[in-house]
This record gives structure tokens, sequence and C-alpha cells, in this order.
């Protein structure tokens, strides 16, 4: 090997090695604030009703993770039945773009305020017709 060839390749393998060597300078993490206790679960009697322990109430879901509620409605998320119920229209539901109101039968539009058309317990989703005893 020539000198010239001998020294690029000594070069190149020092550098290289500095660069493995060299290990990051670690990062301070932020300090972890104190836990707070979180909240035990009565285990008293509910009023009127000796002997039976009160149950937490469970804030109402109020979205799916699968659809969107409806555009610039107050609405909220029925499990059971699998639409969004709209909280200041009575019997109305909301989902993948289409409303459905009950009122003694089904009718769906494409808007809360209507034109409603009627339709049969196959045109909604299959939770509201079993909530409604269809």
């Amino acid at each position: 090997m020539t000198v010239l060839a001998r020294i690029t390749l000594l070069s190149l393998v020092l550098g290289l090695s500095a660069c493995a060597v060299q290990r990051p300078e670690p990062t301070p993490l932020p300090p972890i604030p104190p836990a707070q206790p979180s909240p035990t679960p009565s285990t008293s009697p509910a009023p009127g009703k000796p002997g039976v322990p009160a149950k937490p109430a469970k804030p109402l879901p109020r979205t799916s993770a699968s659809f969107a509620p409806p555009p610039g409605g107050n609405s909220h998320w029925d499990q059971k039945m699998g639409v969004y119920v709209l909280d200041d229209q009575p019997n109305t539901f909301y989902r993948q773009r289409t409303y459905y109101r009950w009122n003694n039968g089904w009718s769906r539009s494409i808007s809360p305020n209507g034109p409603w058309e009627d339709t049969d317990i196959h045109g909604v989703p299959g939770g509201l017709g079993r909530q409604f005893g269809q």
C-alpha cells in the first residue's frame, strides 16, 4: 500500500471509531409532580336505600371513537344505541351524516330541521330499533 492510502485508511478508521465511542449526554428529565391521592368510592349506604352501597356516577361519553358527532349541535354518544343523542331535540339522533327521529314511527333527514322522510326499522341503526321496542 502506498503511504497516502495508509494515511487515508487510518484517518477513516479513527474518525469512525470516534463517532461510535462518543455517547450523547443525557438530558435531565422534568421533575414528576407528586401524585395526588385518588378518591376512594363511597361504601356508605345510599340515602333512602339502606344496605346498598352508593355507586360512583359514570360520566356520559361525549363522543364515539368510530363516528363523528353532529355538526354544530349539543349531543352525547349513547353506546347502547350506537348513535349520538341530540340534547336539545327530543327523540332525535345522529350517525354518519344522517339524523333520525322517532315520532310514533321513524323518519330520517340530512338536517336536524328536516325535511323528514319516513322510513321503517331497516332504515335506522340497529340500536335505535331495539331501544324503541321494534
